[in-house]
């Protein structure tokens, strides 16, 4: 499956899992926001609805998966300029999953680009892929095993509606 990242250039090259990635050829870097897939899902943490099952049939017509590689302190104001220069982009959100990468470690949903993907193949159903992109990275056998309960449920999610109570088995719900 094609993965795609826009990459803003705003964090520090040694730590990002985007470069990682795009260096191994297992992804694309878009440094234009201009020029990133004209439709698919661009993983947006704000976005409101989860990615999951009733997104496959899009995919598997070639929608693609856009991940941002911002700072997590800059996220809001990139989210903004990406809609406006992507809005064909549908925006999706991840289930709950721990971060693995050194920066956020045990921090619920503070994904790094690369721990956001591997969610997001796991979900669809591309295993082996999501452990490949993983595999460069030191911690990234760990993150599987860290999310291996919550994952395997998530996996067996038959809709959106699904994956959002499923989380909360695994997480606490926020309360209003």
């Amino acid at each position: 499956m094609p993965l795609h990242i826009i990459h803003l250039d705003q964090d520090d090259p040694k730590k990002c899992t985007a470069r990682k990635l795009a260096s191994r050829d297992l992804a694309t870097l878009h440094f234009d926001t201009r020029r990133p897939p004209r439709r698919g899902y661009l993983l947006d943490p704000s976005a409101g609805t989860i990615l999951g099952p009733d997104d496959l049939p899009l995919i598997e017509k070639g929608a693609a998966l856009v991940a941002l590689d911002c700072s997590w302190k800059l996220l809001d104001e990139s989210l903004v300029r990406i809609r406006k220069s992507s809005p064909r982009l549908e925006g999706r959100t991840l289930p709950l999953v721990l971060a693995a990468n050194p920066i956020s470690w045990g921090k619920p949903g503070r994904l790094s680009t690369v721990e956001a993907l591997a969610v997001c193949l796991v979900l669809l159903d591309q295993d082996e892929q999501a452990q490949r992109i993983l595999k460069p990275f030191s911690w990234g056998e760990q993150f599987l095993l860290l999310n291996a309960e919550p994952l395997a449920a998530y996996k067996g999610a038959s809709s959106r509606e699904d994956l959002v109570e499923l989380q909360w088995e695994f997480f606490d719900k926020p309360e209003n």
